[in-house]
């Protein structure tokens, strides 16, 4: 049964559909008792909730802070009934973890299968973000942590794992460049180059490099997708340049190469698996975000 009120339950999918009739069509529920509570819901608050325009209904600001509050609600009540589970022992629960694209493949899909097996009452769901809005999803609630780049100092992000991030130019096997251990960053003046473009977090890292604009470069492609930018590479259009974890299985499957790049300019980058200080992870958060340090940050 829903633990919120008729009201709260009725105003937040309004909300969410912007109109009352496919709010109805969602809830399964007459509009007419919709539009009861909702109306209800305003004269007990005294303001309105929604401006009625032509096209649907627009949340008033009144309406945004209600609807911050009933997600912030959710969120609680969630957390509630995890924590319940766990002084059951039912071994329960729902995590969601907030991830760079670079792991869309790779580690944390086989560990999710695992987790799967192992502890099949737990869910798992993976939000990909770009990098700089993971911080914020996780202090404000909205995954239970998170794995990033260069997390950012914030009151309440802590950094449960961290390990270091390589540059470096990345190639098909049979290129000139990939018989090297590792290279300086003025090789890439000798070939044509798939340019990574913000807001991936490592162009910044590249812009320190080719600063002065002292370096000419023969700029094949760019892009501002790490997938696309393998892409572009494993179809001979030149030579790539991401991270090392932006192509840790293609090398080990072994269809590309990666060349770390040599330079004292370099700042050194960090994967962090970050979580909220201020709340009180369910065992399924726990578990989840101790396997995941222990599979990305531990030696092998």
């Amino acid at each position: 049964m829903p633990v919120f009120s008729r009201f709260m339950r009725y105003f937040m999918v309004v909300a969410q559909c912007g109109s009352i009739r496919r709010a109805s069509e969602e809830l399964h529920i007459a509009a007419s008792a919709i539009d009861r509570q909702i109306l209800q819901g305003e004269a007990a608050l005294g303001v309105p909730l929604f401006e009625r325009l032509p096209t649907g209904l627009r949340l008033t600001p009144a309406g945004e802070c209600l609807l911050a509050e009933g997600r912030g609600w959710m969120r609680g009540m969630q957390r509630v009934r995890q924590q319940i589970a766990d002084l059951q022992g039912l071994r329960r629960g729902h995590v969601t973890i907030g991830l760079i694209a670079a792991f869309a493949c790779g580690p944390v899909p086989r560990l999710v299968h695992m987790l799967r097996h192992s502890h099949p009452g737990i869910t798992i769901r993976t939000n990909i973000l770009d990098n700089q809005d993971i911080a914020a999803s996780v202090t404000q609630g909205d995954v239970d942590y998170g794995l990033m780049l260069d997390p950012p100092p914030m009151r309440d992000l802590v950094v449960v794992s961290s390990t270091g991030v390589s540059l470096g130019f990345v190639a098909l096997p049979g290129h000139p460049i990939a018989a090297l251990h590792s290279a300086r960053i003025s090789l890439c003046t000798a070939y044509a180059l798939v340019m990574p473009e913000p807001p991936l977090a490592l162009r910044h890292e590249l812009d320190v490099l080719l600063a002065g604009g002292d370096i000419p470069l023969e700029i094949a492609a760019s892009a501002d997708n790490v997938q696309m930018i393998k892409s572009l590479v494993t179809e001979g259009l030149g030579v790539g340049i991401l991270s090392n974890l932006d192509v840790m299985e293609e090398v080990r499957a072994g269809t590309l190469c990666f060349i770390p790049i040599i330079d004292p300019r370099l700042s050194s980058m960090a994967l962090a698996l970050v979580t909220n200080r201020t709340r009180s992870a369910s065992f399924a958060a726990r578990l989840v975000m101790g396997e995941m340090a222990r599979h990305l940050f531990e030696p092998a």
